[in-house]
C-alpha cells in the first residue's frame, strides 16, 4: 500500500518511514504543502499540520475536496480546537505528537478498515428522497433544493445511515459502529463534531435532532 507522508522535520519523517517500511508501507515522503497537492495519489495519508509553505489544515481541505483518501492529522497542534477543525474539514482521525510508529499503524489500519467496511457494505436502496433532500447513494451525491451540496466522506455516510431509517431515534453506539467502526477506540466526540457539520450544512431543510440520552433522528421537511 502507498502512503504519502507530509512532514517537514526530517527526524520524523524517517522514523515514520522506516517503521511502516517494516510493516510492508510503501511511504512517499514530501516536506511542503506545494509537494503534497503535486504528488501522485496515494492510498492513504499522514499530514503534519505545521508545514513550512501553508498551513496542513489548507492542504487537507484540497486533499479532501479531491476524492475520498483516508486522511490522518499528525500534529504538535494538540488543542481540541485543532483537531475538530481538522476533522470537520475532512481529515479521518488525528494523532497529536509525540507518538510511538505502532499507534500510528494501528490508526491508519482503523481508517482504512472503516473505509473498506462502507465501501463494501450494500446500502438499503440507492437513493433517498425526502423533502427537500435527496441522497444518491450509488453516486454519493446528495441535493438539497435541487443543488448539490458538498459532504466530506464520513459526512455523507453519516447523513446516509441516519436516512436508512428516518424518524427512527438510533443510538450513538450504532451510529458509530455502523459509519465509523465496531472496533473505533477514538473519541466519541468526532460523532458531534460531523453530526455539527451537517446541521450547518443542511441548514433547515433537515433536522437532525438530538434525543437526550440516546442518539440522534433524522427529520425532513
Amino acid at each position: 500500500m502507498r502512503v504519502l507522508l507530509v512532514e517537514d522535520d526530517e527526524p520524523i519523517a524517517e522514523s515514520l518511514r522506516r517503521g511502516l517500511g517494516r510493516y510492508g508501507f510503501e511511504v512517499d515522503w514530501v516536506r511542503t504543502g506545494a509537494d503534497a497537492l503535486a504528488a501522485a495519489p496515494a492510498e492513504l495519508v499522514l499530514l503534519d499540520l505545521g508545514l513550512p509553505d501553508t498551513d496542513g489544515l489548507d492542504v487537507c481541505r484540497e486533499l479532501r475536496a479531491r476524492g475520498d483518501v483516508p486522511i490522518i492529522v499528525i500534529s504538535a497542534r494538540a488543542d481540541e480546537v485543532d483537531k475538530v477543525v481538522g476533522l470537520e474539514i475532512g481529515a479521518d482521525d488525528y494523532v497529536s505528537k509525540p507518538f510511538g510508529v505502532r499507534e500510528v499503524i494501528a490508526r491508519m489500519r482503523a481508517v482504512l478498515r472503516r473505509s473498506k467496511t462502507v465501501q463494501a457494505a450494500a446500502p438499503t436502496a440507492d437513493s433517498y428522497a425526502g423533502g427537500r433532500l435527496v441522497i444518491d447513494r450509488r453516486a454519493r451525491r446528495v441535493h438539497l433544493d435541487g443543488a448539490e451540496i458538498s459532504l466530506a466522506p464520513k459526512e455523507f455516510d453519516l447523513l446516509a445511515f441516519l436516512a436508512e431509517e428516518p424518524g427512527a431515534a438510533l443510538t450513538r453506539e450504532q451510529i458509530m459502529e455502523a459509519v465509523w467502526d465496531s472496533n473505533w477506540f477514538g473519541p466519541t466526540k468526532t460523532l458531534d463534531v460531523h453530526i455539527g457539520a451537517l446541521r450547518r450544512k443542511l441548514g433547515d431543510a433537515v433536522t437532525v435532532e438530538t434525543v437526550r440520552g440516546v442518539g440522534f433522528r433524522l427529520v425532513t421537511s
